[in-house]
C-alpha cells in the first residue's frame, strides 16, 4: 500500500482522506512528528496548499501533498474563501463561523455559493495542482450530524440535504475533496 503524507493536523480532513482513498496509507503532520502550525499566509487557495506542502518536502524531502479549502458565496463576492476555516476569528470556531455567514446572508436572495479544493503536490521536480468544486446553497439554519466546519449550511446542487445531513459514503463521492482527489489518483495512477 502506498503512502502518502499530507501536510495537515487536521483530524476531520485527515479521516475524510482517509475514507476517500482506502487504498493509500494516509498520514498527517502529528503521524510524522510534525507538531507546529504551517502558517497559512497566501491570497489564494492555491498559495496556501502551496506553502504547506513545500514545508512538508522541505522537512521530510519526500513527495508532498497539502490541500485547501474555501467556501466562495457570490452574495459577498466569493468570501469566506481563503479565510474560511478563520472566519470568525483566529480561534478556528466552526460554529461562530457558520454564524456570521448565516448573519451576512440573512437578508440575501442569492445564496448560491461552492466550496473549492485544491491540492498541491511537490516531489523536487515540478508543483502539480488538483482541483474539485461542488456548486450549491447556503441553508437558512443548520441541519444535521456528519460532516465539519461548513457542513450543517451547505447544501449541495441536486440534493436537498447539507452535507451534514448526508451519509458520509454520499458526501465522501460528491465533495469538493473527493473531486480534486480524484484527480489527484488519476494523476498518481500514471505517475
Amino acid at each position: 500500500m502506498k503512502t502518502l503524507i499530507f501536510a495537515t493536523s487536521n483530524t476531520h480532513k485527515l479521516s475524510e482522506l482517509k475514507n476517500i482513498l482506502p487504498n493509500f496509507d494516509i498520514k498527517g503532520l502529528v503521524d510524522i512528528g510534525i507538531t507546529e502550525d504551517i502558517p497559512e499566509i497566501g491570497l489564494t487557495l492555491e498559495e496556501n496548499a502551496y506553502i504547506k506542502a513545500k514545508y512538508l518536502y522541505d522537512r521530510t524531502g519526500a513527495t508532498s501533498f497539502s490541500e485547501d479549502t474555501g467556501l466562495e458565496v457570490n452574495a459577498i463576492d466569493g468570501a469566506p474563501g481563503v479565510h474560511t476555516a478563520r472566519y470568525a476569528g483566529d480561534q478556528r470556531n466552526p460554529s461562530d463561523n457558520m454564524a456570521k455567514l448565516l448573519h451576512e446572508l440573512y437578508d440575501k436572495e442569492d445564496r448560491s455559493a461552492q466550496f473549492r479544493t485544491v491540492i498541491a503536490m511537490i516531489d523536487g521536480k515540478e508543483v502539480k495542482y488538483f482541483e474539485g468544486v461542488v456548486r450549491g446553497q447556503i441553508a437558512l439554519q443548520k441541519s444535521g450530524n456528519e460532516g465539519f466546519g461548513y457542513d450543517p449550511i451547505f447544501i449541495p446542487d441536486g440534493y436537498d440535504a447539507t452535507f451534514a445531513d448526508l451519509r458520509s459514503d454520499i458526501k465522501n463521492k460528491i465533495s469538493h475533496r473527493a473531486l480534486a482527489v480524484a484527480e489527484l489518483v488519476a494523476f498518481l495512477d500514471d505517475y
